[in-house]
């Protein structure tokens, strides 16, 4: 099975009873969280990542690993055969109920769905409509305490031509139909200061409703507390966490949990442009006043703070992989919905990528055969090893850093031969050689494939081309290699629409006649915190 082969770039866990934010230093989301016994689970926004809907496992809010995907393709999936940016799933919520787990999602193009299981690993049911239509989002159940259900959601200006209220419906309990055409309960154009009122989380605690949701936009936002004595409201509100004398901007949208020995909690995220929208992890606590929550350091974001829960070793989502006999772990997701023919076991027991013909094969931004993973930390190098077999002029592959702009280091088929090429592409520019290109002596000889990322998310490129021929990815880094060799200049990632930047594998080719375009081999990817020279 894939797993970690280098230490991880990124743990929260200081070892001394203590944490750092962010605890997941990377592109999750829109988090949503919950607690089964002494079991944390979270999902996160996808977009138009396939599989998506991340299922991550915890036991002390700090450490986590992905456990699984609850939706292994999207729904409609013909909708998203090509990349998709900016669609798909947006804000989820998680919910344990009558003995199963229950992620309500939101596709903005086409409406709010329902998955469960038995098992948070999986498998989960297939996607049920609950209520379909564009510009719904941010869906959140509650089933209350004499058995009726709820579900509150958000709007979407982008698609509904409105945004900035809360729409709660009466549910079946069984979440199969919505009972009425629903009822606005927070308009957030008669707060003062309030726009984009969206994510809600609805809970009930201390005999009040309570809507927990964010405003003000990703970047600069903030969170709101919502409460009323009864679920349609009427509904007070005030804001329980902002940036204040932070560095944290825009700290909202999240999951208020509790803790076994009866701590309080709130797990929410802060963007970070190229690297996303990174997940951080408050204290909070009921003030016996008045009942109302406090996050934070009185409604500031924390830097360090003791643990909620002592004792489990420090973890963090993989993002090294061995690809053992052609499989690839869960932290890597497709662009589009795959086809099976995309990937094998390549000789001596890498990953093996075809070279998929595609009519866009010079525009990665386009193809949705790139195999890729949240950036996971903010300085950090990651390393494979390529050979490129067969194919024709115009087969290409290589490590890639992906958003609205992207490069990419690796190998092209020419009419004489490979070549090593550097290559960058520009928002809404197209693709262009960024340094000389560097035939090979020898076309089936492995090539190590590096990048480079520091603060700022600054990448440089690096390729050692003095390995040994037949594409021995399993060998170390660090082991039979000259040197690296650095390739143009340094590369500036950027995000995409709604999304950090992707660090990727690709191949492809241009289109052609007959199903054969060659395949690219990578040994393991290997990656750590060290941005080296």
């Amino acid at each position: 099975m894939a797993g970690s082969l280098t230490p991880l770039p990124w743990t929260a866990d200081l070892g001394d009873g203590t944490y750092r934010n962010p605890v997941l230093n990377a592109d999750w989301s829109d988090p949503d969280a919950i607690r089964v016994g002494r079991d944390y689970y979270l999902t996160a926004s996808s977009f138009h990542r396939v599989p998506g809907l991340p299922v991550l496992h915890s036991r002390d809010l700090v450490n986590w690993t992905i456990i699984g995907h609850a939706l292994p393709e999207p729904e409609p999936a013909e909708a998203y055969a090509a990349p998709r940016w900016g669609c798909g799933v947006w804000a989820p919520a998680l919910r344990h109920h009558a003995g199963r787990f229950w992620i309500f999602y939101p596709d903005p193009d086409h409406g709010i769905h329902v998955v469960t299981a038995d098992d948070p690993a999986g498998p989960w049911t297939r996607p049920r409509l609950l209520k379909p239509g564009r510009g719904l989002i941010d869906p959140c159940p509650l089933w209350d305490e004499d058995g009726s259900a709820y579900l509150v959601h958000a709007w979407a200006k982008s698609r509904a031509g409105f945004n900035n209220r809360l729409t709660l419906h009466r549910m079946s309990p069984d979440a199969t139909r919505l009972l009425d055409d629903g009822t606005v309960v927070v308009d957030g154009d008669a707060i003062p200061g309030c726009r984009t009122l969206e994510g809600p989380k609805l809970y009930r605690h201390g005999g009040h409703y309570w809507i927990f949701a964010p405003a003000g936009g990703v970047a600069t936002g903030r969170q709101y507390a919502f409460r009323a004595p009864g679920v349609f409201g009427p509904y007070e509100h005030r804001v329980v966490l902002e940036q204040g004398d932070s560095d944290v901007n825009g700290p909202h949208q999240g999951a208020w949990v509790d803790a076994p020995g009866g701590g309080h909690w709130f797990l929410h995220f802060q963007d970070r442009g190229a690297y996303g929208r990174v997940v951080h992890l408050q204290p909070m606590r009921w003030r016996e006043e008045d009942g109302w929550p406090v996050l934070g350091a009185h409604g500031t974001p924390v830097a360090r703070h003791r643990k909620p829960v002592t004792g489990e070793p420090p973890s963090a989502p993989a993002s090294s992989d061995d690809f053992t006999g052609g499989r690839f772990g869960p932290q890597w997701t497709w662009q589009g919905v795959p086809d099976p023919a995309w990937t094998g076991r390549a000789t001596g027991g890498g990953l093996r990528l075809a070279c998929v013909r595609h009519a866009d094969a010079d525009d990665l931004r386009r193809l949705p055969n790139v195999l890729g993973q949240r950036l996971p930390a903010e300085t950090f190098t990651a390393t494979t090893d390529l050979t490129l077999t067969g194919g024709e002029p115009g087969a290409r592959a290589g490590l890639a850093v992906l958003g609205d702009a992207y490069a990419w280091i690796g190998l092209e088929r020419t009419a004489t031969g490979v070549d090593l090429v550097y290559r960058v592409a520009h928002p809404d520019g197209a693709e262009k050689d960024a340094a000389a290109r560097r035939p090979l002596p020898d076309p089936g000889r492995s090539v190590r494939l590096a990048v480079h990322v520091g603060a700022g998310a600054e990448c440089r490129f690096t390729a050692d081309a003095s390995g040994e021929p037949g594409g021995r990815g399993g060998s170390s880094p660090r082991e039979n290699r000259a040197g690296p060799r650095r390739f143009g200049d340094p590369f500036t990632a950027t995000g995409a629409r709604w999304v950090g930047a992707t660090l990727g594998l690709f191949a492809a080719a241009p289109p052609g006649a007959g199903p054969a375009a060659g395949h690219a081999d990578f040994g393991g990817f290997h990656v750590d915190g060290e941005e080296h020279p």
